[in-house]
């Protein structure tokens, strides 16, 4: 990586484990359109990586974790809500919520290092992920709980300097 590419990244590695950027073997991303489908999209620029970097056999637990972090950002930090999120889920045309005007687009990230893999999910808020408290029949409310059963560690920080939002961040061991 150029010395650019890590000046524009640096704001993803404050808080993240302690890795060296230079010794990445992969760095990927992409912006994520403010619509509840870019989940989607999202998972498969994931199976794309992983299938790119031989890492097929992780893609079950990373694609739940970047599905659930993805979500968050999007429901969260980029559309704000004007119904409520329960409905048919038959029907994908129908739009849930509209980006907010001063919500930035939200990034997945995904890097590689020899023994791990760590997926980022920027986004334009600054406020802190919260675990939901869910009942047994509730619908949602425990993403964050499943991004700490499914990756070996997870965690987030506020963007600094001129960008505004947070990166929450899950890492997994390599095999």
């Amino acid at each position: 990586m150029g010395t650019t590419v890590l000046t524009m990244l640096e704001p993803l590695w404050q808080g993240l484990p302690p890795v060296d950027p230079l010794t990445a073997s992969g760095s990927v991303s992409c912006t994520l359109p403010p619509r509840y489908e870019s989940v989607g999209g999202a998972r498969k620029f994931t199976r794309d990586t992983l299938r790119d970097w031989d890492l097929d056999e992780l893609f079950d637990g990373v694609a739940l974790v970047v599905s659930e972090l993805v979500t968050n950002a999007l429901r969260h930090a980029v559309l704000a809500p004007t119904e409520p999120l329960a409905v048919e889920p038959r029907v994908p045309e129908q739009r849930l919520a509209e980006p907010s005007p001063a919500a930035a687009p939200a990034r997945l990230h995904l890097m590689r290092w020899s023994s791990r893999l760590i997926c980022a999910v920027r986004d334009s808020s600054d406020a802190s992920p919260v675990a939901g408290e869910a009942d047994s029949a509730a619908e949602s409310g425990r993403g964050l709980y499943l991004v700490e059963s499914f990756s070996d560690s997870w965690g987030w920080h506020r963007l600094t300097g001129t960008m505004h939002g947070k990166i929450v961040w899950a890492q997994f061991r390599l095999p």
